[in-house]
C-alpha cells in the first residue's frame, strides 16, 4: 500500500482526495494546520474510510516538520499538495499573506522531497494562471496574461518553480499540475463538504447558506459582464470527480521520470452565476434572496476548461454535473444546520 502525503487533507479537495485515495488502496497521511479547515472533517472521514486516516498538526512552510512526519511513517511515496490559501477576493485584501503560504509551502515542500528522496508530487494549481482568456475554451497550451488577483499569481509563481525543478541537473522530481476550474458540491454521503470559515468568498457555500437563512442576502457581483446573463462565467466541477482525477495523477506518474505535465480539470461547459442560482433553486425548491451589487475586484469576466488532455492521458472525464453537485452541496448544508440545531 503507498503511502501518500496529502498537505491540506482536511481542506474541502483534501478531504474528498483522501477518501478516494484510501478507496483505491492507497495510504493517505494528512498535514493540515487548520487555519483554514476544521477537525470535524477528521470524524467524517472515519466513518467514509472505516479507520482514523493520520493527521500531523503542522505548517507546511516548516520544512524540518515536513521531514519529521515522513521519517515517522517510514518514508512516503509521493505528496498531494493542497495546502494554501484560496480566495481571490480575500488574496486581493492580503496579498502578502498569500505569497508567504501559498509560494513558501510549494518551496518547503519540494525541498523535504528532496532531502527525504520522495519523488512524485501532485500539485494543486488552478485555472486562475491564464488570467482573462482571449479565446475558449482554455487549453494548457492557452498562454498565461496576466494574473487577476495575487492568488492566481501565486499559482503561476508555484507551476514555474516545478518546471524550473524538473530542468534542474540533480532533480529527481515527477510532477503533474493539476489547473482546477470551479470545484463545487460535497460527499454524496454528506459526511463531509465544503466548510468555510467565517463569510464564504466562494458562490456556492454562500448560496447554500443564504438558503438556509444563516445569510440574508446573495450578491451578486456584476451583471453587466459581456455573457448572455451579465454575470461570470466559470466551469464548475464536482469536487467528487476532482478528487478522482489526483488518483489517477498519481498512477500517470508511475510511468514517467522527471516529468512536469499539466493537465486541466474541468466540465467544458460555462455556467454564468445566474445559472448557478436557477440550477440551485430548481434541484432544493427553495427561492434565492439576491441582489446585485459592484463588479468583483480580481474576477475575470469567463473562463471554462477543455480538458481533452486528461481524458487522453489520465484516463479521467467528469461524470458528474451542476445539479448533482448543488444537490449533495445542499445536502451537506442541511446536515450540517441540523448538526447545529441538536448542538
Amino acid at each position: 500500500m503507498q503511502k501518500i502525503l496529502v498537505t491540506g487533507g482536511a481542506g474541502f479537495i483534501g478531504s474528498h482526495t483522501v477518501v478516494e485515495l484510501a478507496r483505491e488502496g492507497f495510504h493517505p497521511i494528512i498535514i493540515d494546520n487548520f487555519s483554514n479547515s476544521h477537525r470535524d472533517v477528521l470524524l467524517g472521514l472515519k466513518k467514509l474510510v472505516g479507520s482514523d486516516v493520520p493527521c500531523h498538526n503542522i505548517d507546511c512552510t516548516d520544512v524540518a516538520s515536513i521531514c519529521e512526519v515522513i521519517d515517522q511513517h517510514g518514508g512516503v511515496d509521493g505528496v498531494i499538495h493542497f495546502a494554501a490559501f484560496k480566495a481571490v477576493g480575500e488574496s486581493v485584501r492580503q496579498p502578502a499573506r498569500y505569497y508567504h503560504n501559498n509560494i513558501g509551502s510549494l518551496v518547503a515542500i519540494v525541498e523535504a522531497m528532496q532531502q527525504k528522496e520522495v519523488k512524485n508530487l501532485v500539485f494543486s494549481s488552478s485555472c486562475t494562471v491564464y488570467g482573462q482568456p482571449k479565446s475558449l475554451p482554455v487549453t494548457e497550451d492557452s498562454p498565461f496574461a496576466r494574473a487577476n488577483s495575487p492568488y492566481g499569481y501565486t499559482k503561476q509563481v508555484c507551476e514555474r518553480i516545478l518546471v524550473d525543478q524538473a530542468q534542474a541537473e540533480d532533480n529527481t522530481i515527477s510532477s503533474i499540475l493539476l489547473r482546477y476550474f470551479n470545484p463545487i458540491g460535497a460527499h454524496p454521503s454528506g459526511e463531509i463538504g465544503e466548510l468555510p470559515i467565517g463569510q464564504p468568498e466562494n458562490l456556492v457555500p454562500y448560496v447554500t447558506q443564504t438558503a438556509t437563512g444563516e445569510r440574508d442576502s446573495l450578491t451578486i457581483f456584476g451583471d453587466d459582464y459581456d455573457t448572455h446573463d451579465g454575470t461570470c462565467i466559470r466551469d464548475y466541477i464536482h469536487v467528487v470527480d476532482l478528487a478522482k482525477a489526483h488518483v489517477k495523477s498519481l498512477l500517470g506518474l508511475e510511468k514517467h521520470d522527471n516529468c512536469c505535465e499539466p493537465f486541466n480539470l474541468g466540465t467544458g461547459e460555462g455556467k454564468s452565476v445566474l445559472d448557478v442560482i436557477n440550477a440551485f433553486e430548481h434541484v432544493s425548491g427553495e427561492k434565492l434572496n439576491y441582489t446585485i451589487g459592484d463588479r468583483r475586484t480580481g474576477d475575470v469576466e469567463k473562463i471554462y476548461a477543455s480538458a481533452d488532455r486528461a481524458e487522453k492521458e489520465l484516463n479521467w472525464k467528469c461524470e458528474l454535473d451542476l445539479n448533482n453537485a448543488l444537490r449533495d452541496a445542499w445536502n451537506w448544508q442541511q446536515r450540517l444546520k441540523s448538526k447545529k440545531a441538536v448542538m
